[in-house]
C-alpha cells in the first residue's frame, strides 16, 4: 500500500469542504486533479469512502472511520516541518571528565535556557574514550582536555584552561617550601594514562621536574583533590577543579618557581560529519560559552 500525505489532504478537504471543487480551490488543485488523488486513495484502501449525492460528496461509514486517522497524520507531519522552529533538538555530547563535571553543566543549562525545546545527552569519559564515541558516532560532537591524533577527526580549538600545582595546608612542601627537587621527589596523584589531564601534566611539568616521585592514579578530578586535601600528596589539576578548595583554605597552590600552566582544550568531530542547524547552533554556543 502506497497512501500519500496528498492523498490524504484531499481527502481531507473535500470532507470538511462537501465539493470536489472546493477542496481543489483550498489546495490549490484542478478537479480532476482532486477527483484522481481520491480515486488513488479509494483505490489503495479498496472501498470507498464518500458516498456521492448528486454533486456533493458525503463520507460515508469508511470515511469516517478514516477521517480522524487522516487528520492525525497531517497534524503529525505539520509538527515535523516545524519541529526545529523552536530550536528543538536532540544531541549528544561526549566530554572528558573534567570538561564534562565542572563545565558541561554550565555550558547545557545555559544553552538550554536559550532553546528550551532542546535535549542534549552527556556522556563522560577520559579524552581516549570520548576520542572512540567521536570516531564511531556515538555522540555527535567531543569536548577533549588532551590531543587528540585520530586520523578521522577533526581537532578545533575551543578555550583555555590554567592548571595548578596543589598540596594540603599541612603538607611538608608547603611548610618548607617547594624546590624543584624536593617537587619532583614527591608523592602524586595523578590520573589514569589515557587521560588528557594526565598527558598534559605530563607535557607541562616532566620537562621541569624530569620524573615524578612514587605516584598513585585515580580515576577522576574529584577523587584526586579529595586525596590531596587529606595529604597523600599533591597534584596538577585545572584551576576550574579545586577553585574552590582554594578559597576556603582546604587546598594550597605549590609555588616552586614553575612557569604559568596552561592548556589548550578541544572540539571533536567526524571529518565527514555535515552539522545540522541545531548542532551548529550547540557548537556556536560551546564557542562563546565563557
Amino acid at each position: 500500500m502506497r497512501l500519500t500525505l496528498r492523498q490524504l489532504d484531499v481527502m481531507v478537504a473535500i470532507a470538511r469542504s462537501g465539493s470536489t471543487i472546493e477542496a481543489g480551490r483550498q489546495l490549490a488543485l484542478s478537479q480532476s486533479a482532486v477527483s484522481a488523488a481520491l480515486a488513488e486513495l479509494e483505490s489503495q484502501l479498496a472501498t470507498r469512502v464518500f458516498d456521492r449525492v448528486g454533486k456533493r460528496v458525503v463520507l460515508n461509514d469508511c470515511g469516517r472511520l478514516l477521517l480522524p486517522r487522516a487528520l492525525a497524520v497531517l497534524d503529525q507531519m505539520r509538527e515535523i516541518e516545524h519541529l526545529f522552529d523552536a530550536g528543538a533538538a536532540s544531541l549528544r555530547v561526549g566530554a572528558s571528565t573534567t570538561v564534562g563535571n565542572y563545565m558541561m553543566p554550565s555550558v547545557l543549562g545555559a544553552f538550554e535556557r536559550r532553546w528550551p525545546q532542546a535535549r542534549v545527552e552527556l556522556e563522560v569519559g577520559n579524552t581516549r574514550e570520548v576520542v572512540e564515541a567521536v570516531a564511531a558516532y556515538r555522540v555527535d560532537v567531543g569536548f577533549i582536555e588532551g590531543p587528540c591524533h585520530h586520523p578521522d577527526l577533526e581537532v578545533h580549538a575551543w578555550m583555555e584552561d590554567e592548571l595548578c600545582v596543589v598540596a594540603a595546608p599541612s603538607h611538608a612542601l608547603v611548610r618548607s617550601g617547594a624546590a624543584l627537587p624536593a617537587l619532583a621527589g614527591a608523592r602524586w596523584i595523578l590520573r589514569e594514562p589515557g587521560s588528557g589531564t594526565r598527558e598534559t601534566v605530563e607535557s607541562l611539568l616532566l620537562p621541569h621536574l624530569g620524573a615524578f616521585g612514587a605516584t598513585m592514579h585515580l580515576g577522576n578530578s574529584e577523587a584526586i583533590k579529595r586525596a590531596v586535601a587529606e595529604g597523600m600528596g599533591v597534584s596538577c589539576l585545572s584551576l576550574r577543579v579545586v577553585q574552590d578548595w582554594l578559597d576556603n583554605g582546604r587546598l594550597v597552590r605549590v609555588d616552586a618557581a614553575l612557569p604559568r600552566l596552561q592548556r589548550t582544550l578541544f572540539r571533536i568531530q567526524p571529518r565527514r560529519k555535515v552539522l545540522s542547524p541545531p548542532l551548529q547552533r550547540f557548537v556556536d554556543h560551546c564557542t562563546t560559552w565563557h
